[in-house]
This record gives C-alpha cells, structure tokens and sequence, in this order.
C-alpha cells in the first residue's frame, strides 16, 4: 500500500492548487473534476476514481471517472439513491462514507455486481460530497482488490471531497444565475435571451426543427380595464397551458403578450396539429378574481429549411404571425414562400412614414365636392400626400399599407387636422366660402378615446366653427362596430357640431341596418357603382335606390368617382346633386385650391348681378 511521503504530500498539494486555480478561472466542471480524477489515479496503481452528481431527481449522474469503461459509466447513470443502492446510492442517501471491501459478498452490490466484477472492480470506497449539509454527490475510490482505504488514501479523499464540494457548488451557482438570467420572472418560462440561445443551437443542427410564435389577444383592453394584476393572471395562464403542449423547456415568454415554441422532431413537424392543440388549450376559461377571461391567442409559425439560419426562421414566423394578426385573430398562419412581401413592403412604407412625419414632409390637398349641374364649389375634402425629399408629392395610396399600423394612422390623421384647421383659417380669413371641409379618420382614431374633443380643438383652437368640419368614415371601419366604440365615436362628434361622412358607401354589407342605429349626414357613393350606372342597367338602380333611400333618411349624397360628361348627366337624371371626381378636378395644393374657390366665387357673383339686372 503507498505511504504519505514528503513527494506525494507535495502532489497532492499542488493538485489542490492546480484545481483550485481551474475553478477560480471558470473552466468546466467536467474538465476540472476530470483533471483531479486522472491526477488521482497516478499516486496508485489500484485506483480507479469516480465522481457522481446528484440531480433534481435524487438520481446520481456520471461526472467523470476516466478509467471506467464507457458501457459501466454509462449503466450506473442515472441510478437512485437509497440505502443498499451500492455504495455510492448508499453514501449519497446517508451522507455517510460507505466502504465495501468485497464486492462480491457485500449486499448492497447484490444488483450491481455483475456490472463490477468482470472489469476487475473489487472493492468500493464511496464518500458524500456534502457542502452546507446538502448532499451534491459522491468522490468514489474503486480498487483491483479487496481491501479498503490506506490513511494516505483518506487524506486524499478529504482533499478531494473538499475540492468536488467547491467546483460543484460554484458550478450549480452559476447555472443557477445563468437560470434566473435566462427565466422570465412573471411565468418562469425561459425568457428572449434563452428562446435566442435554443434557436442558435437548433440552427446551427441538422434536425428538423421549427419555430411557433404566440400573441395574446386583448391583454391591453384587460390591463385597461381590470389592471394589471388581472392582466397578470392572464399572462401567467396562457403561460402555464403553453407549457402544457410543448415539450419540456421548448416554451419561451419573448415579450409582453409574446410566446413562442421551438419543435423539434426527426422528420418535419405537423405544425398546424400543434397548433390546434395550444388554441384548444389556451381557450379554456380562466378565474381571475370576480371576473372569468376567455383566453385567446393568434399563432404564426414556420418550418426550418435545410441549413437556415435560425434568424430567418424566426423572420418567417414573425411574417407569419403579423399576416394572422391581421387576417385571422385567433387563429393560426403557417409561413410559405411570398408571404413576407406584402409584409415588408408594409414595413418600408411605415418606415417612410415615420420619417416624412419625423421631417415634416406630411402635406394636405384638397379635392372639391361640386354642385354637379353647375361645378360650383360646395365642400372640400382633405386629402394627405407624402412630398419626397426631391420634391414630389405621393398620393395616400402608395403608402397605404403604413395606416394599418395604429401608431402611424394616429399620427398621420394629428398632422392632417393640425394642417386642416391652418388652411381652413387662412381661407376663411382670404374671405374664400366653403360649406364644409373634410377629414378622413382610420380605424385606429377610433381607438384611441376622445375623438370629438381631439378634433374640436384642434379647430376651435384657430377660430374654425365645428359646423365647418366634416369628418369622413370608410364603411370597413363604420361597419367595424363589434364593440360599439366606432358608434359612440360617431355620436359624439355629432353631438359636438361637426357633420360624418360615409365613405366608400356600398362596398360593406348590412349598411343600410346599421345607418338605422348610427346616422350620419352624408353618405359617399362609392365610385365601383359610378362606374357602372352609364353601361349597366342595374348600377343605375342601385344607385336611383340609394338616393331615394338617403333622401328618405334625410342624408346628404355625394356621387364619388366622376370623370365623365355621361356620367354626370346620368346622376343628375336619377336626381343626385352633388358630386365629386377627376371631371371637375383632381385634389389640389392649398393655393391651387384658395385661387379655385376665388374664381368660383367670382363666377357666382357675376351670375348674381346678371340675374339681378335681368
């Protein structure tokens, strides 16, 4: 048996420095708790080391053991602790040494033996490494013979015990700060920075993979409406029953109202399966206090192709989830080629937006409204155009898709009324007459509370009278009266003075039933029937019906979309007076537009003092 010399007491000194050195730089544990193993194992020719850690599970799992075959290894991970579980299951469930001198005749090898005996493994010695009495795992000498520790063997193995205890204990701190860092707090879901991480690594796999994104539908209106420790709940239980679904540790919170779930599988997964399953899971109802939610999600998801990166999978279901959101709430979208590009033209177009906002490049042109029989000029409406930094002017429709984000819409409709009620002075002061003049309002104003008294002071602010003002509705958003709040927007603007323009009027459905619960003053004949009321019989009708049905709610009505002589005549036929459209005049500057309403107003003066000598 060796002794305790001045050399192997020296070793065993440097050894401690050696690994005390490694741990105090944050090399891996595995490689530290290796590196002593073998370091070990060269002061005696009958040892054969192994370290085991306890996990979560209290299961001991392979740390190192270098001289072990890889099939032993490989067998005793993941075994219990308990008492007679060999000597290592034993020394971990007591927290006491355990030393078996004969393993073959020892009864706690009894189903373990046929593992040891045939690699020549004797004997065990087994001790707990225990730090702030909790047990982190065990530091095992294996011997060729049956015997059991020298007291050289025992320094060693107090020294070894100590140093495990340090390197695992620093180890399973910093997991446990590399845990906190990557958990959200809210769910204990792994957070952005660990989803990041998880997608990196699939990406850069072989396996087929795919990412799911997930966006809680309505959590502001709950935040608003019932505060955030109900909106908390709410996050929490999409949280829970995501986790529900997916596979363990494969559900992310990546921000405020947004999950996501990566899918891993050997062939290519059935993303719309899974899917269906998390919406039918989510939905269930959901306590909070004295009120009950009903959950609900909108899903985007896209298949990893071979070698793609997992950034442009995550873009792809971003695509995928933005289309769903705005075509399908509720509901899941799979990606598929082509689908980004409405999307990020909508994102260039939200860019120049912002900085045509930002460069106060955001301009007003005003189209008339005409008496059609005469051309004069009765109202005007507002329209917005974009100038270019070389000095062009865009029409609203080139950059459309910017208005279906809300922030911008608001934005844009601030810049027109603060420019609206300008122009609007300066031709009330130039003494220029115009009954009315329009605004057109998005969806997204609606939204935002205190319409009318945004708008009002907006006007009121430069001496414009509200009776001036008429703001202009497209159908989509009128019919668009789920939860009342379009309608009570209406209402109040007309109560405040100001008139409301049905816009685009024939192109939704059920108008007719809704102009009974919401009235407006005047409703804009959409320019597909103007079109057609020359060439096509039943245009004409339709439009011959609209009119009279308007008159009989006392409802002004301008035809929109003239660009013929026929077509005027025709209106005037079927007894529409009003009209607007390229025959009369296309949208103008505001000068353009103050020297048109001088003119008409000189015409009409002329025609006043003729009829007055006549």
């Amino acid at each position: 048996m060796p002794r305790p010399t001045t050399q192997s007491t020296a070793m065993l000194t440097k050894l401690q420095n050696t690994i005390l050195e490694k741990i105090a730089t944050g090399a891996p544990l595995s490689e530290t708790v290796d590196h002593l193993c073998r370091s070990v194992e060269t002061m005696s020719s009958d040892i054969v080391c192994s370290v085991l850690i306890l996990d979560p599970d209290n299961r001991l799992r392979h740390l190192a053991g270098p001289s072990l075959p890889t099939h032993y290894a490989a067998a005793i991970d993941g075994a219990p602790i308990g008492h007679g579980v060999g000597s290592c299951g034993t020394a971990a469930f007591t927290g006491k040494p355990v030393v078996v001198t004969d393993i073959a005749t020892h009864p706690y090898w009894t189903d373990y033996k046929a593992l040891a005996l045939p690699i020549d493994l004797k004997a065990c010695w087994s001790s707990p490494i225990i730090v702030a009495g909790k047990v982190l795992g065990t530091f095992a000498f294996y011997y060729h013979t049956t015997r059991g520790p020298t007291k050289f063997e025992q320094s060693i193995v107090d020294a070894c015990v100590h140093l495990c205890g340090i390197a695992i204990e620093r180890d399973q701190r910093i997991a446990e700060s590399r845990r906190l860092a990557e958990t959200d707090a809210l769910t204990q879901l792994p957070n952005r920075a660990r989803f990041n991480n998880v997608a990196d690594e699939h990406g850069r796999s072989s396996r087929s993979w795919s990412i799911l994104l997930a966006d809680v539908d309505n959590l502001k209106l709950v935040n608003d409406s019932f505060g955030h420790e109900a909106g908390d709940t709410l996050i929490r239980t999409v949280a829970a029953r995501i986790a529900s679904v997916c596979e363990q540790g494969m559900g992310f919170r990546i921000g405020g109202d947004e999950f996501a779930i990566i899918v891993c599988s050997e062939r290519e997964p059935d993303l719309a399966a899974l899917a269906a399953r998390l919406l039918e899971a989510i939905k269930a109802p959901c306590p909070c206090g004295d009120h009950v939610f009903y959950p609900s999600v909108t899903l985007g998801g896209a298949v990893a192709n071979p070698d793609e990166p997992a950034e442009l999978v995550r873009q792809n279901a971003d695509y995928a989830l933005y289309h769903a959101k705005e075509r399908a709430r509720g509901n899941y979208i799979e990606y598929v080629p082509g689908l980004g590009t409405s999307i990020v033209k909508r994102f260039r177009a939200i860019q120049d937006v912002t900085e045509a906002l930002r460069e106060d490049r955001i301009e007003a042109f005003y189209q008339p409204i005409v008496e059609i029989k005469s051309g004069r000029i009765i109202s005007l409406e507002a329209l917005c155009r974009m100038r270019t930094r070389e000095g062009e002017f865009i029409a609203a429709g080139h950059f459309h898709e910017a208005t279906k984000n809300a922030n911008v819409a608001f934005e844009l409709t601030e810049r027109m009324l603060a420019i609206v009620a300008a122009d609007a002075r300066r031709f009330i002061d130039a003494g220029l007459t115009f009954k009315r003049i329009g605004v057109n309002l998005s969806a997204a104003d609606f939204y935002r509370g205190g319409l009318a008294a945004r708008i009002a002071s907006r006007f009121t602010d430069v001496g414009v009278p509200l009776d001036k003002v008429i703001v202009e509705v497209t159908e989509s958003v009128y019919l668009d009266q789920r939860d009342q709040i379009v309608g009570e927007q209406i209402r109040d603007l007309r109560k405040a003075g100001m008139s409301v323009a049905l816009d685009d009027f024939g192109t939704g459905f059920a108008s007719l039933t809704h102009l009974l619960s919401v009235p407006v003053d005047v409703i804009k004949i959409d320019k597909s029937f103007i079109d057609r009321v020359v060439v096509d019989r039943p245009g004409a009708v339709i439009v011959k019906g609209l009119l009279d049905i308007a008159e009989g709610l006392d409802i002004r009505v301008v035809c929109e979309g003239i660009e013929t002589e026929e077509q005027a005549r025709t209106l005037v036929q079927l007894g529409c007076t009003l009209g607007q459209g390229f025959l009369f005049s296309r949208a103008r500057d505001r000068d353009t537009i103050a020297t048109m309403l001088r003119e008409d107003s000189l015409k009409t003066t002329r025609k006043r003092k003729r009829l007055a000598h006549a």
